[in-house]
């Protein structure tokens, strides 16, 4: 059995200097610990394949989970691949550099409570999580352009071949569904997501019409159906653990640096396993 780590962070975001400074001290403590990477490294893909090359030389097991920012297809990127294209292009290079992705047969964490089979996810958004007082998406994005809160996804996330967005996150959600429901129903997961699985997190969001962008209350049973030990994901830069129906949540952002330099990085990269004892 491994005497490694499970850790994990997100939202590196290593466009601010500060941030890739941050990414340089990230570091294993053993030679077996195991680093996930819960989305949003970078917008450029020269920067994600960077950082994630730099991570993988590092730590024992990479693992990877899209964010909306690795999705978002800029002017000047070198790289304009938009959609589903480019999503496959990502985990296409994280093959070539060894780090696993949802794509892949999902691995198994042999340490200390293990072992745990750990599924990265991707399952985009759907606008479900309607603003306060909205019932469909229509008003809720209405909503939300009224209030001047909106996601640049908008503008650079494009769906193609969907319609939109929100059917992207269909396709995803099924397809991701078949594959949980496949793992040893008698081994316990942790669960990688950019977003969170349930609402509950958005809840201290400072503009709760961002909310929309933040998830898809189709996945809000899967940490009990799926047997979560722990659940990661982050996309909010909260960091924190919180429980929901008894199952730890983990958010794992680092966040930018006008986000983090109060609190510090101390917490970074967050041990999801072996769990701290209660």
């Amino acid at each position: 059995m491994s005497g490694g780590r499970l850790l994990a962070v997100s939202d590196l975001h290593v466009r601010y200097a500060e941030n890739r400074e941050v990414v340089d001290g990230l570091r294993p403590g053993a030679d077996d610990d195991w680093l996930i990477v819960a989305g949003d490294v970078a917008e450029y893909f020269a920067d994600v394949r960077a950082t994630l090359a730099l991570l993988r030389d590092r730590f024992h097991t990479v693992i990877w989970a899209p964010g909306n920012h690795e999705l978002w297809t800029l002017r000047d990127d070198p790289v304009q691949l938009r959609g589903e294209a480019r999503y496959r292009e990502l985990v296409s290079t994280c093959r070539e550099l060894g780090v696993l992705t949802p794509e892949d047969a999902y691995p198994v964490w042999p340490g200390p409570d293990g072992p745990v089979t750990v599924a990265p996810l991707f399952t985009l958004y759907d606008y479900s999580f309607h603003a306060p007082g909205t019932v469909n998406k229509e008003e809720s994005l209405r909503r939300a352009y009224d209030a001047g809160v909106v996601c640049t996804d908008e503008m650079l996330l494009h769906p193609d071949p969907y319609p939109g967005r929100d059917a992207w996150c269909a396709a995803r959600v099924a397809y991701t569904e078949r594959r949980l429901a496949a793992i040893d129903p008698g081994r316990p997961t942790v669960l990688v997501n950019h977003f969170p699985l349930v609402r509950e997190p958005t809840r201290i969001l400072r503009h709760p019409e961002f909310a929309q962008w933040c998830g898809t209350t189709r996945t809000a049973d899967w940490h009990l159906r799926f047997r979560a030990a722990a659940v990661v994901y982050g996309h909010l830069h909260i960091p924190r653990t919180t429980r929901y129906n008894g199952v730890r949540f983990e958010e794992v952002s680092l966040g930018y640096p006008r986000e983090w330099r109060p609190r510090g990085v101390a917490f970074l990269p967050r041990v999801v396993l072996p769990a701290a004892p209660a």
